[in-house]
């Protein structure tokens, strides 16, 4: 068994933050505190830098593959912003069978769902090694009462969520697992294109069970749809290596009748 410090999230900041101690310049998964304005760019909102204290700054948190960012029923206190990684967010059935409820990574806002009851309604777990930043509630709050700005990104983290939920549900409401994987594979490849990175070429650090319990199969048919869209030629799969070969016709797939009746 690992140790039990190797099991803690490691909070990339020294004890008290101080002007001189930020590492502003530092790349992303370096630096120890984002400033408010930061935060609103990476949000894709303007925040003017004379409209925030400059004490007002959000502690980074480095987490390991396999660690918690939190667990069901623990008290929610803050948001969490993913500036680099690979998540998953999880529910327990009655029997104790882990629901995939979805698949968080950079720029995306965790513990929404938490506002109401004031505890975590989801677990949090990290496929990848990440880099989040928290988001106090009560500072966001505070925040938001003395900048409109700001309160205009709290609100746009909000809509940001509902959308999120919307787009699960269009995917669960494709009556032919086929239709659902290839949906669930576009999805991938237009967001790492929004991000940047090759839309055409990723690595799904979610395993084949985690993919079918997201999208309400089986493990055996998700292994089968990406094994014949493998064998059409459409797609190359490799371990977890995916590459699109084909996206045009992956598009098409979504609606000819083979993949939606």
């Amino acid at each position: 068994m690992p140790p039990i410090n190797s099991l803690m999230p490691t909070a990339s900041k020294p004890a008290q933050w101080s002007p001189n101690m930020s590492v502003i310049k530092a790349p992303n998964d370096l630096k120890l505190w984002s400033s408010s304005s930061e935060i609103g760019n990476f949000l894709h909102i303007h925040i003017a830098k004379n409209a925030c204290d400059e004490n007002d700054h959000f502690q980074h948190i480095n987490y390991k593959t396999g660690q918690h960012i939190y667990s069901l029923g623990q008290r929610f206190e803050s948001l969490y912003l993913v500036n680099s990684g690979f998540l998953k967010s999880i529910l327990y059935d009655d029997a104790g069978n882990e629901q995939v409820l979805s698949f968080p990574m950079q720029g995306d806002v965790l513990a929404i769902d938490s506002l109401h009851t004031r505890h975590h309604n989801s677990e949090v777990i990290a496929l990848a090694d990440c880099n989040i930043i928290k988001l106090p509630y009560s500072k966001l709050i505070r925040l938001s009462h003395h900048n409109e700005q700001f309160e205009q990104a709290v609100f746009s983290l909000f809509s940001k969520e509902l959308m999120s939920q919307q787009t699960r549900l269009c995917i669960l409401g494709k009556s032919k697992a086929e239709a659902r994987v290839v949906q669930f594979l576009l999805l991938l490849s237009n967001r790492f294109s929004s991000l940047g990175y090759s839309g055409n070429e990723f690595n799904l650090r979610m395993s084949r069970c985690e993919i079918g319990s997201y999208l309400g199969i089986t493990l055996e048919t998700v292994s089968r749809v990406l094994s014949s869209l493998n064998e059409s030629g459409i797609i190359s799969v490799h371990q977890r290596k995916v590459h699109i070969n084909d996206i045009k016709a992956l598009n098409n797939l979504q609606s000819s009748s083979r993949y939606t009746n």
